[in-house]
């Protein structure tokens, strides 16, 4: 049994989780529980394949070979059910590169680009930066659950989208989309000659008996306007080893991809992401069994205490990722009396929703991939900066 209670200081090492607190939030001396990674060693055999390569010694320029091709095709059909070929397969050095990638490869300047808010934060700057207008359909929550407005959705769709950015799971709410919402997302986009860029970086972490459909893998048509994008980094806690992939069959989008990443002198990844990945998706999957077990209670304690402590606070409950989203707009704090409290009264670091888009004021994301200790030292923390 892998043990996830222990401590691991992470401070002095460039973790932006620890030793960025001071530019993010002007202080050092907080308890962070925002960033999404988390504050567990990888499986024993990713180490190991690393230690192994850092002992031959020579760090020449490096290929991703077939093994690797193999070890995420293996993953991807036992995980997910998704049957993929080699030849579909490319590489990144992360999700949101791919996804500034893709919005240059897919579509000109001053396109359209759809999201759902509240979101993922780059999903906008990725837009905004590549000079696309952001359009937004947003999410609803309903009873404590996040749902697509699909009337809204097509009416954006018909307005000129050229393309839809979509977050599965997703990030923030941690919704896991259903079949039958996925087939429609995808059907509407097909209809309004939209293409989709599906972000399921998340797709490993999610609780029972919730599962994660990869949309492409819902019908083989879908793989004429949708590229999927997937990691191991969430997954294995490898973020920083900056190595994802993107699953793209039709061979103009793939062309297309391909000719950006030239433009941006993408060769190949990173020695040690080709090592870990491929170690993560051969050996892992007992080691995020564990994790997934482990994160799932550290859910409940958190949303037990904010329950039992913090009646005003209401915890959205995660289907997927270990990420809560939680609704503090019943405390009637704007959202810099939130962050007066939570930073300067609690001396907790989390993430703060107005940077998810509309949707998302009022809100705080708590990052769960820890300890058990510090969700126990979180609670006490919202219970001093909300009492």
């Amino acid at each position: 049994m892998n043990n996830f209670d222990v401590n691991i200081d992470r401070k002095n090492t460039s973790s932006v989780k620890w030793d960025g607190m001071k530019a993010a939030f002007g202080k050092n001396e907080l308890l962070p529980m925002w960033v999404a990674d988390m504050d567990f060693r990888p499986p024993h055999e990713v180490l190991e394949a690393m230690k192994k390569r850092v002992e031959h010694g020579v760090f020449g320029y490096t290929i991703i070979g077939d093994n690797t091709a193999a070890a995420i095709i293996n993953w991807t059909k036992k995980r997910h059910h998704w049957d993929i070929e080699p030849s579909w397969l490319m590489y990144s050095h992360g999700v949101v590169p791919s996804i500034g990638t893709a919005i240059q490869a897919f579509t000109e300047l001053g396109d359209k680009v759809l999201l759902q808010s509240p979101v993922y934060t780059p999903f906008f700057n990725m837009i905004e930066s590549n000079m696309r207008e952001v359009v937004n359909s947003p999410l609803v929550l309903k009873n404590g659950r996040y749902e697509i407005d699909f009337v809204d959705f097509e009416e954006k769709l018909k307005s000129g989208v050229k393309l839809f950015l979509l977050c599965s799971p997703h990030n923030p709410s941690g919704r896991v989309w259903s079949k039958d919402e996925l087939v429609k997302m995808a059907e509407l986009c097909r209809e309004y000659g939209v293409i989709i860029v599906s972000d399921e970086i998340h797709a490993d972490i999610v609780a029972p008996p919730h599962k994660h459909i990869p949309i492409c893998s819902l019908d083989p048509s879908y793989s004429d306007f949708i590229a999927t994008f997937m990691a191991p980094s969430k997954t294995f806690n490898l973020a920083g080893l900056q190595a994802s992939f993107i699953v793209v069959q039709n061979t103009d989008m793939k062309k297309k991809l391909a000719d950006i990443q030239k433009k941006e002198g993408f060769h190949t990844l990173n020695t040690f992401g080709i090592i870990a990945m491929e170690a993560a998706y051969q050996h892992g999957e007992k080691w995020l069994d564990d994790a997934l077990a482990y994160i799932k209670e550290n859910i409940e304690i958190l949303k037990m205490g904010i329950e039992k402590e913090l009646p005003k606070l209401e915890v959205i409950e995660p289907e997927g990722t270990y990420l809560v989203w939680v609704d503090c707009r019943k405390t009637g704090l704007s959202e810099k009396e939130l962050r007066e409290r939570l930073i300067e009264k609690g001396g907790l670091a989390v993430n703060f929703g107005n940077s998810y888009g509309p949707g998302g004021e009022g809100f705080i994301r708590i990052n769960t991939a820890c300890p058990r200790s510090i969700i126990e030292e979180g609670i006490v923390r919202l219970k001093k900066a909300f009492n």
